[in-house]
């Protein structure tokens, strides 16, 4: 017979936080930011398994795959945070996030949901599932029924599976492709994983979607060439964009990004090799990742403009 499972680090009681309640503002303040410091240095000891995860991430997507995050409570809030910004940062559909209880548990707790397996059954064939997709598990306890069970469906379904969490030996370690670990230590109020744990997450996944997408060639010299630009501060931040990128003045880069449809990456290679729109275009379906074929035009303007200064440099000694 099973002896009861050990005490989950995120549910111990951290002794630095004895009577945090009758300390001062200060006091209590200095103690978090104490804590929190040990976040970055916990996740720093997983980014071998990070690592793996992007690479899973990448390969997925490279063939048409997505990356889905699941998740109950925090860590599932935390799962569609990064996914709803990936569409506005990356210009991409391939991530999103599947929480426990619905869309309506973003906004108020329905914790109830996070025992259910069969709603990550549901949910997870309700989104269409398959073997081209990779899950990324979500749960800071590690434990979580509702998650638990969509690693395993991701399993039989032949979807490659991560999974992410603040206690160590937790069951992932048996359900995941890749188990990323952040051994925070206990909370200054215990079980409350919206602290340490929340942040480690949100860093984990940030890493995860981030690397990816600069991998996928969704990023160009650290640009956010893939954003959309649905109001007059995006609209700027592209014009600054192909200011700093190609050197040409802001108005030529205003023209160059209403005559590519707001195309940032069209408007670049408008620019660069001096092509209208439906050439920019057919040199962006054909390379799929879209930094590489920046780089190389970027690299053939630059050569090209070497070539014309050299060229007037000795027609003026003529």
């Amino acid at each position: 017979m099973k002896g009861p499972l050990p005490e989950r680090v995120t549910e111990r009681q951290n002794p630095a936080a004895a009577l945090l309640e009758t300390r001062k503002t200060r006091e209590i303040l200095t103690l978090m930011n104490r804590e929190d410091q040990k976040v970055a240095a916990a996740v720093k000891r997983a980014i071998p398994r990070i690592t793996r995860a992007v690479d899973l991430a990448v390969n997925a997507l490279a063939k048409g795959g997505r990356l889905i995050y699941l998740g109950a409570g925090t860590s599932g809030r935390l799962g569609v945070l990064d996914a709803a910004e990936c569409r506005p940062t990356f210009g991409t559909d391939q991530v999103l996030a599947v929480l426990a209880g619905g869309p309506q548990a973003m906004f108020k707790a329905g914790e109830s949901a996070e025992d259910s397996p069969a709603g990550a059954r549901r949910d997870l064939q309700r989104i269409g599932l398959n073997e081209k997709d990779v899950l990324v598990g979500l749960a800071a306890s590690g434990r979580t029924p509702y998650t638990l069970e969509g690693l395993r469906y991701a399993k039989r379904r032949g979807a490659a599976t991560v999974g992410v969490t603040a206690n160590p030996d937790s069951p992932m370690r048996e359900l995941a492709d890749v188990e990323i670990a952040i051994n925070t230590g206990p909370e200054i109020i215990a079980g409350s994983t919206r602290l340490k744990a929340g942040t480690a997450e949100k860093l984990v996944l940030n890493m995860i979607s981030t690397a990816t997408m600069l991998r996928l060639g969704r990023v160009f010299s650290g640009l956010m060439v893939h954003m959309e630009m649905k109001n007059e501060k995006l609209r700027e931040r592209g014009r600054s964009i192909l200011v700093k990128a190609t050197g040409t003045d802001p108005a030529t880069a205003g023209r160059a990004l209403a005559a590519s449809g707001s195309n940032l990456p069209a408007a670049l290679l408008m620019i660069w090799k001096d092509i209208p729109q439906k050439e920019a275009l057919r040199i962006l379906k054909q390379e799929p990742n879209t930094a590489q074929a920046l780089r190389q035009a970027r690299a053939e303007h630059l050569k090209k403009h070497s070539r014309n200064l050299r060229h007037h440099a000795s027609r003026g000694k003529s």
